[in-house]
Formats: C-alpha cells, sequence, structure tokens
C-alpha cells in the first residue's frame, strides 16, 4: 500500500509530499504523529516545494547580471550606500506599493550588483522579474519589430511585478528607442515597479532622452515618487 501511495504521489507530481512521506515511513516516525500532523506535514512539504520551484523559475527567467545577494553587499566602503535605507527596499514593499527605484554613480561602485540583489530578493519574496541591459533591450525591441513579436515582448514586460533596465544613458536615444521607453514607463507607472541604474545623474537623464515633450513625460513619472540610491567613490573593481 505505502509503494502504491508513493507512486501515485509521483504520478500527481507531488514530489515534496512524496520525498516527506518516504522520510517519514524510512525513519518510523509516522507512529508519533497524529493524523492531523501526518498530513499537515505532508501538505507544508508540497507547499514548500512548489514555493522553492516557483523562486528557481522566477530566478532562471530573470537572467540577471550577477548572482546576487544582500547579505553579500559591502557597506564598509565609503560610497554613500545607507545600509538601513536599503534594507527597507530589500522587504520588497515599495513592489507591493508599486514604487520605483534609481540607483546612479560611477562605473564600478556596484549599481549593477545592488539591482541585481534587490532583485532576487523580490524573486525570492514571489514577484516576477526581469533585468535587461537598456541598449540591449532597446535593440532586442527594434528586432521584434522586424519579425512581429513586438507587442508580444512589450506584454510580458508589463507583467513583469519588478522590470530592472541597468546601464541606462550609455547611448543617446534615438526615435525609437525614446518611443520605446516611453511606451514601457507610461505602461508600468502606477501598475508595477521599475528600478533604473545608470553611470549618469538623474539630472543628466533629459539630454539622455532628448524631446523635450517625451523626456519630461517620462521623468515625470519616474523621478518625483522615486526611492534614489546615488552612490559615490571609487570603483570597486581596482580592490579584486
Amino acid at each position: 500500500m505505502q509503494e502504491i501511495i508513493k507512486q501515485k504521489m509521483s504520478q500527481m507530481k507531488l514530489y515534496g509530499m512524496q520525498q516527506t512521506y518516504h522520510t517519514l515511513l524510512e525513519g518510523n516516525q509516522h507512529h508519533s504523529l497524529t493524523n492531523d500532523e501526518f498530513i499537515n506535514l505532508l501538505i507544508q512539504a508540497e507547499w514548500d516545494e512548489r514555493e522553492n520551484r516557483k523562486v528557481n523559475r522566477y530566478l532562471k527567467v530573470a537572467h540577471f547580471r550577477y548572482q546576487a545577494s544582500i547579505e553579500e553587499i559591502d557597506f564598509t566602503k565609503s560610497r554613500n550606500l545607507d545600509k538601513t535605507f536599503l534594507l527597507r527596499l530589500s522587504d520588497c514593499s515599495f513592489i507591493k506599493r508599486r514604487e520605483d527605484a534609481l540607483i546612479t554613480g560611477s562605473t564600478g561602485v556596484g549599481k549593477s550588483y545592488i539591482a541585481s540583489a534587490l532583485g532576487h530578493q523580490a524573486c525570492q519574496n514571489g514577484y516576477r522579474v526581469m533585468y535587461f541591459n537598456s541598449q540591449r533591450l532597446f535593440s532586442r525591441l527594434k528586432m521584434s519589430k522586424a519579425d512581429g513579436s513586438y507587442y508580444k515582448e512589450i506584454n510580458k514586460i508589463e507583467k513583469q511585478d519588478l522590470l530592472i533596465l541597468d546601464d541606462f544613458g550609455l547611448q543617446p536615444l534615438d526615435n525609437y528607442n525614446r518611443s520605446t521607453l516611453m511606451e514601457i514607463i507610461e505602461d508600468r507607472h502606477g501598475r508595477k515597479s521599475t528600478i533604473i541604474s545608470s553611470q549618469l545623474p538623474v539630472s543628466s537623464w533629459y539630454e539622455v532622452i532628448g524631446e523635450s515633450t517625451i523626456a519630461d513625460a517620462i521623468l515625470d513619472r519616474l523621478v518625483h515618487k522615486a526611492h534614489r540610491l546615488e552612490l559615490k567613490g571609487e570603483s570597486m573593481r581596482k580592490n579584486i
């Protein structure tokens, strides 16, 4: 009977439940449990297994630049990084409130790592996340116009709880990329959260975006209520 039960659990893809059932039987622990305790252990194991699979799936889909974590961020370096402020962001309540975050600073100060760490934390909390290098995203969307998959790509981005645009502003936006950015920001404004990292201070983004009307519209939606991390100091890569 026990083997039949394990086989049926496997067929129904109840892998967490199956493993715990096997462990309890093998250790002869089930005799010391009430029926309610036994069932609770099996259900909790299946719940945990499915949550872990979901998190791993979210992490895989996100395509982060770094395998980063909040715990591994170096707060000892002098780079204007407020630990309390970052830890508050890491609880992901800003995503629940559909707020944005802007991370700026010179090359090598850890912007991409921090953005990736916040993204990892979001996945762990059950949020859907996608990470992009900004220029590569614009190129990808430009190509999708040619093959007819543009709206599919845009809809996928719109559905993410958190979108991370890294290395924004390395090149001025042309008309196409400007319109694309406007569409993305407009779709997400007040509905989903976005993190943007850039080597340029926010005050320089107006020139990068170009076309004053669109730049005003984009920055109005992004800047005024966003959480801001303005990193300073020398490149941390010099210490590697």
